[in-house]
């Protein structure tokens, strides 16, 4: 086997009904046994998820998830199905096919599974002709499952027989099996939290697409929550990384274990969002026991998450709001919860209640909007089902929140250069996509900036309530770095990084559309004034009144704040951003007539002489060295004055 095969992540993952000897079967093929709760292990009965990996002949390792049969169950089992590349469909030979073998394999072919194999358990309990009987009906059965093709492989995991010979039909699965996206960003759903002694708080999962680093910024969503990976282990052994198809245990930076939960997503800053509203196309199944109108309310199982959502039929062509069993259709959910997915995602759907089994789909857009009656919805959503290069590229944006640049948009939809650009053409004539300086950004992405821009600025002057604006490069480093909440000692941000070259272009879009007021230096909201009590004005007063009082000779900051108080600072700052006070040096400041009066007696002197020194200029103004030379050198930025060895000339 070449390295690259070896190389290769894959996760085989079982299916079958309650007591028909799944976890016993792993135990026989790899010596672990996966019921880890105490309640498990008693009553012999498989309630969660369980782990084990398993060492192949060909030296490749595989992750083995076990899934509880139990239909009281089935959500723990919607949420390691998703994560499958190898189902392993365990039937046993003394019951043959029951109703949750067939409940479980009409979730894998939901979820789209594409290969697998049967074992056919507990073989040392009947007899050989019984035996022949059981896998014949057992093929009939599947002839129309992805699985009609399938090996099945007759075992025991109490005597051992064929255990080797299901080790080595994984392996050959194994080694055809298509691998999962090692590059672009990580995506770990997570399916256990817990914490370990010495290390904290550890989440695992199986890594649905790129590689994580020992080191990365993880954020984790829907929370909003920012941490960084601390350590990593794939199959019980430490890693610095660990690549698409593995199972993944991740040590958490800064993250308590009561803030996680099975469902949350690990993602890099700026890659995907959570979202109430999905675009679908769903399968209902021909044995659902009614129809799927809208309006009703099922439960979304997509990666490890479960939420409950309400169903809008989209009508096509003027056909009946209602998906028959049977057949299939477009729909928007909207979810009681957010959840974090990306287009070609595949879920499970079952009713509210009672919890039976619905179908399934996939997801086409995972941030919708709400529609319009008067919209062609379905139309735009047939393009995305189809896979449009329009679409496609629309999607790649939506999951970037700060943009991407154009090559970066062709390598992110794996869409020509050329592709992107007409597709590019297409969406900003329908005002889909906007240019922001070197970046292309989603309306939908501008939108939630701008949502959390205002946000942001919000928050700063409630915590700030005289500044009469705020400084850009605050306002970005909050948008799009990583900042510490006011509520919450964890950190947060809304994404990627941003330079401020592009943030300035963004800042400028959403002025024009008068969602903010940008000056220079700084931003503000419309309309917006410092808020003032008769306390705060008094003192704004009485501190223009000391600069005024002391011309140009002025109070310096530190005498201020001993005669104002702490509160001085603030009104010294919005005196700065009124433009009453000039900063001529970092701890100095002059009012600006004082300024204006020290300009107009500096040109009329220059004018009639010519030439001056500091101490003429001093002299002249009445003040002193301190704040002669500090004045002179502002005057010389300004190009008021120009310095000629010892003298100041007119600079202009």
């Amino acid at each position: 086997m070449t390295p690259e095969a070896k190389a290769k992540h894959l996760i085989v993952g079982t299916a079958g009904h309650v007591d028909h000897g799944k976890t016993t079967l792993i135990q026989a093929m790899t010596g672990i046994n996966t019921d880890r709760l105490k309640e498990e292990q008693e009553r012999g009965l498989t309630i969660d998820l369980g782990f084990a990996s398993l060492a192949l002949p060909s030296g490749r390792t595989v992750g083995i998830v076990d899934v509880p049969g139990h239909e009281r169950f089935l959500k723990n089992m919607l949420a390691g199905a998703s994560g499958v590349d190898i189902a392993m469909l365990v039937v046993a030979a003394d019951e043959g096919v029951m109703p949750q073998t067939r409940e479980h394999i009409d979730i894998l072919e939901m979820l789209e599974s594409k290969q697998g194999l049967v074992a056919l358990t507990k073989c040392d309990a009947v007899e050989a002709d019984w035996l022949d009987v059981v896998e014949d009906d057992l093929r009939d059965y599947l002839d129309d499952t992805f699985l009609k093709d399938a090996p099945i492989v007759r075992v025991s995991g109490v005597t051992g027989e064929g255990i080797q010979t299901l080790i080595a039909e994984i392996d050959r699965m194994a080694d055809r099996a298509e691998a999962r996206p090692v590059s672009g960003p990580f995506r770990l759903p997570v399916d256990r939290v817990f914490t370990m002694t010495g290390f904290g708080t550890v989440v695992t999962g199986t890594l649905v697409s790129g590689t994580m680093k020992v080191g990365d910024a993880v954020r984790i969503l829907p929370k909003g929550l920012e941490s960084r990976v601390r350590g990593i282990q794939v199959h019980g052994k430490k890693q610095e990384f660990a690549e698409a198809g593995s199972r993944v245990a991740v040590n958490l930076a800064g993250i308590e274990v009561a803030e996680l939960e099975r469902g949350d997503v690990l993602l890099p800053p700026g890659y995907l969002q959570a979202s109430d509203a999905i675009d679908a196309f769903v399968r209902v199944l021909e044995d659902a026991p009614r129809p799927l109108t809208s309006r009703t309310r099922v439960r979304l199982h997509i990666g490890t998450a479960e939420v409950i959502a309400r169903v809008a039929v989209l009508p096509n062509r003027g056909l009946s709001p209602i998906l028959e069993p049977g057949t299939q259709g477009f729909v928007q959910m909207r979810l009681e919860s957010p959840v974090v997915s990306a287009r070609g995602d595949r879920f499970v759907l079952r009713f509210y209640s009672p919890m039976r089994l619905l179908g399934g789909g996939v997801v086409l857009d995972p941030a919708a909007p709400k529609h319009r009656a008067s919209e062609n919805v379905v139309e735009r959503l047939e393009k995305k089902l189809a896979g449009d290069p329009v679409d496609i590229v629309e999607d790649a944006l939506a999951m970037c929140e700060a943009g991407l640049a154009i090559d970066e948009l062709a390598r992110a939809a794996s869409v020509s250069v050329d592709d992107a650009k007409a597709a590019l053409e297409e969406l900003a004539r329908d005002g889909r996509v906007v240019r922001v300086g070197s970046r292309f950004m989603s309306q939908v992405a501008v939108r939630r900036l701008t949502e959390a821009a205002k946000n942001a600025l919000a928050a700063y002057f409630e915590a700030n309530p005289m500044k009469s604006s705020m400084p850009k490069e605050e306002l970005r480093l909050r948008c799009f770095g990583i900042s510490v909440s006011l509520k919450s000692r964890h950190t947060r941000s809304t994404g990627a990084a941003m330079d401020a070259k592009d943030f300035q272009a963004l800042l400028t879009v959403m002025a024009a559309a008068g969602e903010v007021e940008v000056s220079e230096a700084t931003v503000n909201l419309p309309g917006r004034v410092p808020a003032l009590g008769e306390k705060e004005r008094q003192l704004v007063e009485s501190i223009e009144q000391a600069y005024k009082d002391g011309g140009v000779n002025p109070p310096l900051p530190g005498e201020v704040e001993k005669s104002f108080g702490p509160a001085s600072r603030d009104i010294v700052a919005l005196l700065i951003e009124r433009g009453e006070l000039v900063k001529i040096a970092v701890d100095m400041l002059f009012h600006k007539d004082a300024l204006a009066q020290a300009e107009s007696q500096l040109r009329a002197l220059l004018q009639e002489r010519g030439q001056m020194t500091v101490a003429e200029f001093r002299d002249l103004i009445g003040s002193s060295r301190k704040y002669v030379v500090p004045l002179l050198e502002y005057f010389d930025k300004q190009r008021v004055t120009r310095r000629v060895g010892d003298m100041r000339v007119l600079g202009r």
